[in-house]
């Protein structure tokens, strides 16, 4: 079961139901990775064999493969190893819950700041482009509206062809308005407009895209400082959530690129999307490590409901399921 039944900022309350439905949608999603990668360290840790070092180094070799970083893997190593002396664990199954309490450790590490209440509540998409940001703005649209939100849409990515034209095709299947202007226009003026309309009309959530273009990085970090700058100006305080999204399927690329946006973006959470198309889930390790912010949410398929909140509990428990 999820452990945490209630969201941060915006996300009103889930009762069990919706809770369960999203573990199962996150154990669905991760069928590659428990197939592969997780699968083989599952194996590692299932039988009565003494713990020896050769376990530790296959341990190592296998978080490595799965995507999990140089650096986290030797971290949950050596954790894991330190657990098994300090409680004089002899086999490998006893270990296997050490092994899991440390990736839960790992995952938490950065979860705890609370997000602000506000109205209209500001939400900042950022991330390289085709990483999945349209497809998750229109997914956190029908989340809200699935709550009884108002949402308001903005197209900020005046950059890539068409990009307006898409979120447009998206809030007009989701049932939400939007506030754009075309390609070519400037990113902040759209903001500015997007902002005066959600008083307007009294909305609850702005969902902001912006551009991903990492091929002109520096006029890029330019227009997103820009960018915030204006909605800080327009809306003290806002942003109130700004939400990096992360293509699970380019692994450690991924995160090296993400790491382009911390800075000029000021990187609230993140979301991982097509978590279901990789079998390669350690990703997620990486990210909390390398790029510090909580995983706020896990994309989970292509349907409009395949997104739910991220559990660190649930999440591991489901890398680790045997069916």
């Amino acid at each position: 079961m999820f452990r945490r039944l209630f969201g941060r900022g915006q996300d009103a309350p889930r009762d069990e139901q919706e809770a369960e439905q999203e573990e199962q949608q996150v154990q669905q999603s991760l069928t590659k990775s428990r197939q592969g990668i997780f699968g083989q360290i599952g194996r590692l840790f299932a039988n009565d064999d003494p713990i020896t070092e050769q376990l530790f180094d296959d341990l190592e070799e296998a978080l490595i493969m799965g995507d999990v970083g140089l650096e986290t893997t030797q971290y949950l190593v050596n954790r894991t190893r330190d657990r098994v002396n300090r409680y004089g664990t002899k086999r490998a199954r006893e270990a296997r819950e050490m092994l899991k309490a440390e990736m839960v450790s790992v995952l938490q590490e950065h979860a705890g700041k609370q997000l602000p209440q506000a109205h209209p509540y500001v939400v900042l998409v950022v991330g390289v482009n085709g990483a999945g940001k349209t497809t998750l703005i229109a997914k956190l649209a029908h989340r809200y509206k699935r709550y009884g939100k108002q949402v308001l849409l903005a197209a900020g990515d005046t950059f890539r062809a068409a990009a307006t034209e898409q979120l447009e095709t998206w809030a007009e299947r989701v049932g939400v308005p939007i506030v754009g202007i075309g390609q070519g226009s400037d990113a902040a003026a759209v903001v500015y407009k997007a902002i005066d309309a959600a008083l307007e009309q009294k909305s609850d959530i702005l969902i902001i895209d912006t551009a991903g273009r990492l091929q002109a990085k520096f006029n890029l970090m330019q227009e997103l400082e820009k960018v915030r700058t204006i909605i800080a100006r327009k809306l003290p305080g806002a942003p109130h959530e700004c939400i990096l999204v992360i293509d699970a399927t380019t692994g450690q690329n991924g995160v090296l690129q993400a790491k382009a946006f911390l800075k000029s973006a000021e990187v609230t959470g993140v979301a991982v999307t097509k978590m279901d198309g990789t079998a390669k889930g350690g990703i997620a390790f990486a990210i909390a490590q390398d790029i510090e912010r909580p995983i706020r949410y896990i994309g989970t398929g292509e349907r409009m409901e395949d997104l739910a909140m991220f559990d660190s509990h649930a999440f591991v428990d489901a890398l680790f399921a045997e069916k």
